[in-house]
């Protein structure tokens, strides 16, 4: 079949792969694989060139053939495959081919789209359940190009060419709610690949749109939000949108029946948009790298339309299954994104230097994507065989490795996540149960000082205070131990160990405020006192004061809850739960001890002012962005440590 699309004969084309890959002999399974990829790609590439080729049956089979003949690589070389219609293919071979056609998967999301088509069929692909699945990915491909094909906010877009992605709200029974402070209208809500549109409904027709920028850097965040009448929280159905340009949050409500999974559709679909603008800023990514960055961002959407047509069962992960989405979550997932950057800046793969390697790399989501009726922007065509893509014939790129890195951290998360989720308890006086349990040892030791401060036991007072003096007057155990040793006997000086200057730092406030106090003292005899003026928040009904009181309420308990999750993976981090974890950060413990043991107290205090002042400058702003993400990626990989609430048993006497 192969053969026959290429117009090639398999010895020509055996002949070709050998002269570009001799490196690949050896092992003749590994060198029937990497033949047979070799042959896949090409035809890809070739099949791909032709207009609606996703509706091609034949197309669809050839691809999944192709899967199977990749699991059973040896047994491939014939010139046309028989294939029993009962046969199914397995994750390897799908990530392996499936990323090849950017429009069916990406090397970034590739499991998890396997996952989910295969959660009916004990983790095997099979060729109904597929072809649905293309079937899906064409329907909506089609509507794509009828949306941005229409007026539709033909008077907003002018010269940004955008795309319109998704609409909803078109249905008088499913309206879009967008709530300002506590005027609600219903609409239609527009997504495309650059802004995000409102259009009031009047009696017969949509009013002017109100434009939510997602392009520029406006801080913008878009959250999952509750809603209700009067202002209540009581339905999680709607997403809220934050800008600097708002004075207020807008929020967008998606009624619906039962759960909210039509919210949870249009938050992901619109952190896509949004995270893939990130991406651009980010990584100043100009021309066809930016093309392609918003591209990603689309096709992503659209198979995340095809999965839901097919009406799979169970849930479905939408952030799984887009990749901006995707990389926010993983850890290491800014790794994965200055990857996809460098292969978009270059439009090329890294590869090795060796000249032979040219020309086995899949096509570029940009290369194909005429082919699909439209096109987003300049494509260039520079080679008609084998453009640049996610894939390489026998070996692993770049992006492969960090997505696969990526994803072994990512299951410790998952683990560590399900601990949280288990101690997390409702009500707030069960979560200051909870707090006053972890704190006791802490509140203990106040008691103890507390005792010794009040001299309730005079001996051990008296002990205590006889130590502290001793220790304080003679600078600490370093400085008295420090006088038998001729090396360290410079740190003797107050000058040279910074205390000298330190003191004059604490000081110098003081009399700065006496200094201020007695100046307005003398020049404001017998003037009045200024008044503070304080703009007054709107008044409040009193069900608009109890629903103050009530998010109030809710905020302390989600405040209490994050707080008893912080000890109890400090307590985790000191029972040793985590081992990993434990050794870092006794490791950095141990560095701190030692440099405040042994480093003069004003250069740790320089240090530790350049450091909090100069974090975000432009020279150090990546670099902290990435530690920050590290950190962040370390303390969700720490499980909480276990919490077994008991309740005591009451003898309720009758009356």
């Amino acid at each position: 079949m192969i053969d026959w699309i290429l117009g090639i004969a398999t010895s020509d084309l055996k002949a070709d792969f050998d002269s570009v890959a001799s490196d690949f002999a050896g092992d003749p399974y590994t060198y029937a694989r990497n033949l047979l990829e070799y042959c896949c790609y090409r035809a890809l590439a070739l099949s791909m060139q032709a207009v609606g080729y996703l509706a091609d049956k034949k197309f669809r089979r050839l691809t999944f053939d192709m899967m199977l003949a990749w699991e059973c690589p040896a047994a491939a070389s014939q010139p046309l495959l028989t294939v029993d219609d009962d046969a199914a293919a397995g994750l390897e071979a799908f990530s392996r081919v499936a990323p090849a056609v950017p429009i069916i998967a990406n090397v970034v999301i590739s499991k998890n789209l396997f996952q989910v088509l295969t959660a009916s069929t004990g983790g095997r692909l099979q060729y109904s359940i597929y072809e649905k699945y293309l079937i899906g990915l064409e329907r909506a491909i089609k509507k794509l190009k009828n949306q941005s094909d229409s007026s539709l906010l033909s008077e907003l877009r002018l010269n940004r060419r955008e795309k319109i992605v998704e609409l909803d709200g078109t249905v008088t029974t499913q309206p879009v709610l967008q709530h300002l402070g506590i005027s609600t209208w219903p609409g239609r809500l527009i997504l495309t690949d650059h802004a995000l549109y409102f259009e009031p409904l009047k009696v017969v027709s949509y009013d002017k749109a109100t434009c939510y920028d997602l392009e520029d850097d406006l801080k913008q965040s878009v959250k999952p939000e509750l809603t209700g009448p009067w202002g209540t929280r009581l339905f999680d159905k709607a997403v809220a949108y934050k800008s600097i340009t708002l004075s207020e949050p807008v929020v967008m409500e998606f009624p619906e029946l039962k759960g909210h999974s039509r919210r949870d559709y249009w938050l992901a679909i619109i952190q896509e948009i949004l995270f893939a603008h990130k991406f651009i800023r980010k990584y100043k990514i100009v021309g066809i790298g930016r093309e392609e960055a918003l591209l990603k961002a689309v096709l992503g959407i659209l198979r995340l339309q095809a999965i839901q047509d097919m009406n799979l069962v169970g849930p479905v992960r939408h952030e799984a299954l887009l990749l901006f989405n995707l990389c926010d979550q993983l850890p290491g997932g800014d790794m994965i994104l200055e990857t996809l950057a460098s292969m978009s800046t270059s439009r090329e793969l890294e590869r090795t230097n060796s000249p032979r390697r040219r020309g086995l790399y899949s096509s570029s989501a940009s290369a194909v994507i005429t082919s699909l009726g439209f096109g987003f922007g300049s494509v260039d065509h520079t080679n008609d065989k084998l453009l640049v893509g996610e894939l390489a014939v026998g070996g692993t790129t770049p992006l492969e490795k960090v997505v696969n890195e990526s994803r072994n951290s990512y299951e410790k998360v998952v683990l560590a996540q399900e601990t949280v989720d288990g101690v997390k308890v409702d009500g707030i006086d069960t979560n200051l149960a909870v707090m006053k349990e972890l704190l006791f040892p802490v509140m203990e030791l106040l008691k103890s000082i507390f005792s010794l401060a009040y001299w309730e036991e005079p001996l051990k007072s008296l002990l205590f205070c006889t130590i502290f003096t001793y220790i304080i007057t003679r600078q600490g155990f370093l400085l008295t131990f420090a006088r038998h040793d001729k090396w360290i006997t410079s740190l003797q000086s107050k000058e040279e160990y910074g205390l000298g200057w330190f003191a004059y730092v604490l000081v110098s406030p003081l009399i700065f405020l006496s200094i201020f106090m007695l100046l307005t003292l003398w020049f404001s005899k017998g003037r009045p006192v200024a008044e503070v003026k304080v703009i007054a928040p709107p008044a409040k009904n009193a069900m608009e004061q109890l629903l103050a009181v009530q998010n109030a309420v809710s905020q302390a308990e989600e405040s209490i809850q994050y707080g008893n999750i912080v000890l109890l993976k400090l307590r985790a981090l000191l029972l040793s739960i985590a081992p990993q974890a434990s050794r870092i950060c006794a490791t950095v413990l141990s560095i701190m001890a030692v440099v405040i043991a042994f480093v003069p107290i004003k250069y740790i205090m320089l240090l530790s002012f350049l450091e909090a002042f100069t974090r975000y400058s432009p020279p150090r702003k990546a670099s902290t962005e990435r530690w920050e993400r590290r950190f962040r990626e370390w303390w969700f990989s720490i499980p909480a440590a276990p919490v077994m609430l008991e309740r005591e048993k009451e003898d309720k006497k009758r009356k």
